[in-house]
């Protein structure tokens, strides 16, 4: 470790874990079902990631937004922070050997939201959500001390799936900030604006998109829930537990003819508990629960090649 990096103290921690269950429910609920020192890991990842979002969205003007994320860069490089929240997340670097090419992969993908944000088709998109929510998966390994590169595509699928339900979870949201994740190709080229509370004859075709979108999370979802034999026995609960809650978000926007402008979709903690007795009933009939069942599908990392540490094969590299 560093000599610049100083240990992480319990008030950190506890702030991290504050934060998770302010804006990280499912994710938070879920904690509860991973061993204590995975549970703690993961908090402390949520927390850093969390604050490279609000760098972006939070931000006085681009320029700052700008500034402030090329210091978290230079920081991930240098290994060097005057930041407590970055200086405990390059601790957790060290501690885990996580792969720095994800975090920095990781700041580009939240950079780009400070750009006009247009996606034109499908393969942009998957790009896009292998930046901001695949690269996360890459550092889960890590933190869940999953070692087998064979593991990582898996990861990445989860995150992907659960980036594709949270931007069509957030249209209207992500509408209010000028973005438009909704691909050209499904929806057509127009603008954030449209999207807030959309006019009758523009419905259909956002539902269709919506549709599409949610069906392809469930390919990648299928994907995730296919690599946690990788895991160890005892993060494989809350994994399961965490996608299956995030599941429920499309779920439910499905049910409710995909009219996100007229209320944000959450899972009431009822349905939480619901979820979590019958995925955990569920996963230990499962085989994949236990055995890996199935190669990875190369054909949904398609869209990735290219992208830096899209097909890592070590985990253990610092980078």
């Amino acid at each position: 470790m560093s000599d610049a990096i100083t240990t992480s103290s319990e008030t950190d921690f506890q702030q991290a874990k504050t934060i998770l269950a302010a804006k990280g429910k499912s994710f938070y609920w879920a904690s509860h079902l991973l061993s204590d020192i995975h549970a703690r890991r993961a908090t402390r990842l949520y927390r850093f990631c969390r604050y490279l979002d609000d760098l972006v969205d939070e931000a006085t003007s681009p320029d700052a937004a700008k500034t402030a994320l090329k210091s978290v860069e230079t920081a991930v490089i240098t290994r060097r922070s005057e930041d407590a929240i970055v200086n405990d997340a390059l601790q957790l670097i060290d501690e885990c050997h996580i792969y720095r090419e994800a975090i920095l992969e990781l700041i580009r993908g939240v950079a780009s939201d400070l750009e006009t944000v247009r996606i034109a088709d499908e393969p942009e998109l998957l790009r896009y959500c292998f930046r901001v929510a695949g690269t996360v998966g890459i550092m889960m390994c890590a933190v869940l001390d999953v070692r087998d590169p064979v593991a990582m595509p898996h990861a990445i699928d989860l995150g992907i799936a659960m980036q594709l339900t949270n931007i069509c979870r957030d249209v209207k949201e992500d509408a209010n900030l000028g973005r438009r994740y909704l691909p050209a190709s499904l929806v057509g080229d127009v603008d954030p604006s449209a999207l807030r509370s959309p006019a009758p004859q523009g419905t259909p075709r956002i539902e269709a998109a919506l549709a599409r979108l949610l069906e392809m999370a469930e390919n990648y979802y299928s994907s995730g829930m296919a690599g946690l034999a990788f895991l160890p026995l005892g993060a494989r609960s809350g994994i399961v537990v965490a996608s299956q809650i995030y599941r429920q978000i499309g779920v439910q926007l499905k049910a409710n003819h995909f009219a996100y402008w007229k209320a944000r979709t959450t899972v009431s903690s009822r349905s939480k508990a619901m979820i979590t007795a019958r995925s955990l009933a569920m996963s230990v009939c499962t085989p994949s629960f236990w055995h890996v069942q199935a190669e990875h599908d190369a054909k949904l990392h398609r869209d990735l090649a290219g992208l830096p540490c899209a097909h890592v094969v070590e985990i253990g590299s610092h980078g």
